[in-house]
């Protein structure tokens, strides 16, 4: 298999792996979890090169390469204030996807159809970003949730500042179920135990849009449970992900 690659995209750092084998001609965005960065990702673009697709991941905004001191700091930073803090990262990251899509399309010779999945916060944002990029034909979003206030939660989610407030605003994915009228394909895989991120967002993000613009197509957005599962994945997220890749993708 070819090596990971490093490079940039408008100051994004970036890394992909191209397959070797059965090149589906397709891109595949995979993003990491809260504190995490781009190199979190190799394992599961090795797998997803394996599979035949152009597999990238980016740091998200104040994350990796962009940290703005380090790990310590971001994570002491946001878990004393999520609201504050941590919907800005999902928003700017949100906000970031559709260009690192124009570089992939521009780079490698893949369809304008994208698959983009994560882990965590890496989830929220594929969900955000499917809303906002039509060319996202298929999100994976593992332990993650369309609903950014995270209704029974057992963190503490402190309060939002206004620049916060207008990051939910514009980019929270419940409150903007309209963006959603191309019906990309969501499939949530949630822990059922999940205490952190509660998986019944994603059930009421999925009702909602089976009720209205997925009403002739409810196929197309699922919501599963794992059971026993807490806030953590498992086994059975990449074996479903995997399915769901080579049938829709």
């Amino acid at each position: 298999m070819l090596a990971i690659q490093h490079t940039s995209s408008d100051n994004i750092p970036l890394i992909y792996l191209q397959p070797e084998n059965n090149d589906r001609g397709k891109l595949v965005i995979w993003l990491t979890g809260f504190s995490g960065s781009k190199e979190s990702c190799r394992a599961h673009l090795k797998a997803l090169a394996t599979l035949g697709y152009t597999a990238l991941s980016f740091d998200p905004w104040q994350h990796g390469e962009r940290m703005l001191a380090d790990v310590d700091e971001l994570r002491a930073r946001v878990r004393g204030n999520i609201r504050r803090y941590f919907w800005p990262i999902l928003a700017e990251t949100a906000r970031e996807v559709p260009r690192i899509i124009d570089w992939g399309l521009a780079q490698f010779s893949v369809d304008e159809q994208v698959g983009i999945g994560g882990i965590s916060m890496g989830g929220d944002i594929s969900v955000a970003a499917a809303g906002i990029d039509r060319r996202i034909a298929l999100a994976m979003p593992w332990i993650a949730t369309p609903d950014w206030l995270r209704p029974g939660t057992n963190e503490p989610v402190g309060e939002a500042d206004a620049d916060a407030q207008a990051c939910y605003d514009e980019f929270n994915p419940l409150t903007h179920l309209d963006r959603y009228t191309h019906c990309p394909h969501i499939s949530f895989q949630n822990g059922a135990e999940d205490e952190q991120v509660p998986p019944d967002g994603s059930l009421r993000f999925r009702d909602a849009l089976r009720q209205s613009h997925y009403r002739d197509c409810p196929e197309r957005i699922d919501a599963i449970l794992h059971p026993d599962i807490t806030h953590q994945t498992c086994d059975a997220m990449w074996q479903n992900t995997e399915r769901l890749l080579l049938e829709y993708l």
